[in-house]
């Protein structure tokens, strides 16, 4: 009878499938009581038939046992009935292993610190608070590991059932039940699915990744003929997004859990590039679950979750929406299921603080805004958007507001509380003041002085009027308009880049009318952006020597074609998102259609060439998983507005009222912040 081990600590009340990491504040471990109970927990199977060898996790086990390592406290493991279970062995890897010998789960922890006082309880100069356990960020990376409750048991000993509402794609009458969260079940939606919806969902339960037996993620593409997948056999953290909406949406949570859970404990390896390790607090862009004969037993084999942190993507550069991407998907799991218990436990409130801590760091830069590099996000090859690229700061803009709502506040996240609020107003100011372009923004561009030396200058970056290209004179419409790609001294790229522009509307990091505007702009310019394929992920694409110099002569960018202008149907739900927020269903409706017309006969294709997006990508992975959660994200949005209006954010005028900039206490004259007030009056 093969065995395997849950680890649990004596005083806490029996849940299924426990894995105790650095500490939990509920345990008495740390001298604290009961752990907190969830306010919803999802208790919905997931049905999957793995991708992988079928490596059993579960198995009848009793009795106990003392497990103690000189780098760990004294903890007890439990054999009992609870089902499946974690071994926790002083190895280096995050493993579950089977073989023809033995079959087993590992899930590896080293060095956890045996005296949690000793570690630094800082966040840096600007987040600076008491030390305390709530406020403790972990040199080591690994070294910080995740607690796990699958369920909790209530005072009364009753199991906190979540609602059931899924898509069975087994059968063929298939069914979709839009409405699991609390408030928006009275009415629930059902509907016969379309036979491009069924397929549709078909691939995307076929994406899914198996670790230990449980489902982890999603590929980011499963084309049966490619010969060559490179990395797009990994889970990708923003890749994800879509497919953690699409099973939200449908009441399948189990999988976006255990994504968030298994990210986290990758979360600060120690990788390296040429010997320079990252910053404590960066996500993966992608990990990979690998299996590996497990040392020191012939025939037995483990699987080990294999993240890359950039020192194996094209070149080499960290990823920075990775932890942003993260934080937005924790907010949305807990809107959308009710189980606001996950994001507040203690080590997804450190996750959360060491992601702001590393974005929060005091550096050289001026401006509110991230300075990064080219590579560093969804475009993340060579295409001119280093500096303060506009994805990038919606991205922050909305992880800031996600982190604000999440984290709990005491006296040793106060100070982190603030340094949040402090930059959310900082950096809207800076986006809609200084990045907002239409006809009248341009035309005082057109007509700058340049070599402004004062506090009071109009042109504040130097820029050249020169800079403005020919393409955007006759092109701008006289209504609408949109946030510019990037801003820095002497230098404004005026590409219009899509995946920012919408986020900043869901976010409201735009102005009202600002975020109108950008959507006037779309549907007055639908055949630049739209035509054939929707949407364009930037316009207009850099062509003839500009793509030479810019790009380095990259033949995978080339005009119209990938990240240089060319069409990404994943970039539909963000477009769904951002119109039922403004009222403009009828926009996405017709982008949706447009988009189903075609997604399924071509075999759901990564990107279109060509200007109009006519052409499947020269390069394109078939059965691209976002672009299929895509598409069935903007379906189950649309049909259930309520639902989208948990994943967005509304104006918050309490930003506006504070002043980061601290000129009354200067000698200078005025505060540009009445600027930021106007423009949310108009």
């Amino acid at each position: 009878m093969s065995t395997s081990n849950c680890i649990g600590i004596c005083t806490v009340r029996p849940c299924c499938r426990i894995l105790m990491g650095y500490g939990y504040r509920g345990s008495s471990i740390f001298g604290s009581g009961q752990p907190k109970l969830n306010r919803k927990v999802t208790g919905n199977l997931w049905k999957l038939r793995s991708r992988s060898h079928d490596r059993g996790c579960s198995s009848q086990i009793g009795g106990c046992m003392r497990v103690i390592d000189p780098n760990q406290r004294d903890f007890s493991v439990f054999d009992s009935n609870w089902g499946r279970s974690r071994v926790y062995t002083a190895s280096s890897r995050v493993g579950c292993g089977s073989g023809s010998s033995r079959r087993r789960c590992v899930l590896v922890i080293s060095n956890v610190a045996s005296d949690i006082k000793n570690h630094s309880t800082s966040v840096e100069t600007q987040v600076n608070g008491k030390s305390s356990f709530e406020s403790i960020y972990i040199q080591g990376g690994l070294n910080v590991k995740p607690l796990v409750i699958e369920r909790t048991e209530t005072d009364r000993g009753d199991l906190v059932k979540d609602e059931e509402s899924r898509v069975e794609v087994n059968s063929s009458n298939v069914n979709v039940n839009v409405g699991n969260s609390k408030g928006l079940n009275d009415n629930k939606i059902e509907r016969e699915l379309s036979d491009i919806e069924k397929e549709a969902w078909r691939l995307l339960r076929d994406s899914a990744v198996s670790y230990c037996g449980t489902p982890v993620g999603t590929l980011a593409a499963t084309d049966p003929a490619d010969k060559t997948p490179l990395n797009y056999d990994q889970v990708f953290t923003r890749d994800f997004v879509p497919s953690a909406l699409a099973f939200l949406l449908n009441g399948d949570a189990e999988i976006v859990k255990n994504f968030l859970l298994h990210t986290l404990q990758l979360q600060s390896w120690e990788k390296t590039v040429d010997c320079h390790s990252p910053g404590q607090g960066l996500m993966p862009a992608s990990f990979k679950v690998r299996t590996v004969p497990l040392d020191g037993n012939p025939g037995a084999f483990e699987e080990v979750l294999d993240p890359d942190f950039g020192e194996s993507a094209i070149g080499r550069v960290a990823p920075v929406d990775s932890g942003l991407w993260w934080i937005i998907l924790l907010r949305a799991y807990g809107k959308i299921t009710g189980d606001y218990a996950l994001q507040e436990r203690v080590e997804f409130q450190t996750g959360i603080r060491l992601i702001l801590n590393l974005c929060l760091k005091n550096g050289f830069d001026m401006f509110p805004t991230l300075l990064v590099t080219d590579g560093s996000c969804m475009i993340d090859r060579r295409m001119g958007i280093h500096g303060h690229p506009l994805e990038i700061q919606a991205l922050f803009y909305s992880a800031l507001r996600c982190s604000r709502e999440m984290l709990i506040v005491n006296d040793g996240t106060k100070d982190l509380v603030a340094a949040v609020n402090n930059r959310l107003s900082a950096l809207s100011f800076h986006i809609r003041e200084y990045y907002w372009a239409d006809m009248k923004k341009i035309n005082e561009i057109y007509r700058y002085k340049t070599e402004e030396y004062s506090t009071d200058a109009i042109n504040k970056f130097n820029i050249y009027p020169d800079q403005i290209p020919s393409w955007l004179v006759d092109w701008i419409p006289e209504e609408g308009g949109y946030l510019i790609g990037n801003l820095q001294p002497a230098h404004m790229d005026f590409r219009f880049f899509t995946l920012g522009n919408l986020w900043s509307i869901v976010s409201s990091l735009g102005t009202q009318k600002q975020n109108e505007g950008i959507l006037n702009l779309i549907e007055a310019k639908w055949d630049d952006f739209v035509a054939q394929m929707p949407l364009k992920i930037c316009y207009p694409a850099l062509e003839y020597e500009e793509w030479r110099i810019i790009t380095g002569g990259d033949p995978k960018n080339t005009p119209w074609s990938y990240h240089n202008g060319g069409s990404w149907p994943t970039l539909l739900w963000q477009f769904t998102l951002a119109c039922i927020k403004m009222g403009r269903t009828e926009l996405a409706q017709k982008a949706v259609a447009l988009a189903e017309k075609r997604l399924s006969m071509d075999n759901w294709p990564e990107y279109y060439d060509t200007k109009s997006g006519r052409f499947i990508g020269k390069q394109s992975r078939l059965h691209q998983t976002w672009t299929i959660a895509g598409y069935l994200t903007s379906k189950m949005l649309l049909e259930n507005p309520d639902k989208a209006s948990l994943l967005f954010w509304e104006e918050d005028y309490e930003l506006l009222e504070t002043c980061v900039c601290a000129l009354n206490k200067t000698s200078r004259k005025k505060c540009s912040r009445f600027a930021a007030k106007s423009q949310v009056a108009v």
